[in-house]
């Protein structure tokens, strides 16, 4: 049994974001983070390890600095990892990075047993789609918004969260979940995975490494194959404004109720 989860590298959205003149993220200029939602995936993965001693592999797409992101997950206990570097990739919107990632899992092997495992959404763009795409691309189940996993054999039980309740559904593998951050609290990093993670092996992905694979189309990957093109993109405006009250004493108090007062806050 494998659990392939799919990660993401984003922006850190507390610092600058940095837009190219084709209105795509420039990634390589901005400081970067493991997307939240995917780090419950890696958790949920990590979990049915403990259990069952199945081997698990990180998948991502991105610029070759994302190898330092698989390190990451390598010292919290991920075996070994996928990147999907190549310019021919670049600027894909989620139809063509979908079709892209699964051909990647098809290349490296989906079995009777394996599990896909992905976050609900990134933060960068928002969609939930990239997922499900995966699944419908390698035209496997998928079960969305998982909040608790239960394996018994080949047979998946996940309970899904939505905002009028719960579901439980079966499903039987392989099949692709995504997971919510209700799921679980991701471990931390060991001393152990740290000092070994440089240790494990990344698989790199290129052009030349995927074109054969049946999902692989030119003309439908890269930013000239995505059907959905950015029109622009930019840093929205600061909102409001900060008034700071310096003072601990009765008149600094007495000075921010009466401007609450005033605003009609109280």
């Amino acid at each position: 049994m494998r659990i392939f989860v799919c990660v993401k590298q984003v922006p850190d959205t507390s610092g600058k974001v940095a837009v190219n003149d084709n209105g795509t993220l420039n990634r390589a200029s901005m400081s970067t983070i493991i997307n939240p939602d995917d780090m419950n995936a890696v958790e949920a993965a990590l979990h049915l390890k403990d259990e069952t001693g199945c081997q698990v592999t990180a998948v991502t797409m991105g610029p070759p600095p994302a190898e330092e992101m698989l390190r990451e997950l390598f010292a919290m206990g991920v075996d070994d990892g996928i990147l999907i570097t190549a310019r021919e990739f670049g600027g894909s919107d989620t139809f063509a990075t979908s079709q892209i990632i699964a051909a990647a899992i098809s290349h490296a092997g989906l079995e009777e047993e394996d599990l896909i495992f992905c976050g609900r959404q990134a933060i960068d763009g928002d969609t939930a789609q990239v997922g499900p795409q995966i699944a419908e691309k390698l035209n496997i189940p998928q079960v969305t918004y998982a909040a608790q996993i239960d394996k018994n054999g080949r047979d998946i039980i996940v309970k899904r969260m939505l905002e009028d309740g719960y579901y439980m559904i079966e499903v039987q593998t392989p099949c692709l979940i995504t997971c919510i951050g209700e799921l679980n609290v991701p471990r931390y990093q060991t001393v152990v995975g740290i000092r070994h993670c440089y240790e494990k092996n990344v698989v790199i992905y290129d052009f030349e490494a995927l074109k054969a694979e049946p999902l692989i189309e030119p003309d439908t990957i890269g930013l000239k194959g995505s059907p959905t093109n950015i029109f622009k993109s930019f840093t929205p405006p600061q909102k409001g404004k900060v008034e700071m009250l310096s003072g601990a004493d009765k008149n600094t108090t007495n000075l921010l109720v009466e401007k609450l007062r005033n605003r009609h806050v109280i």
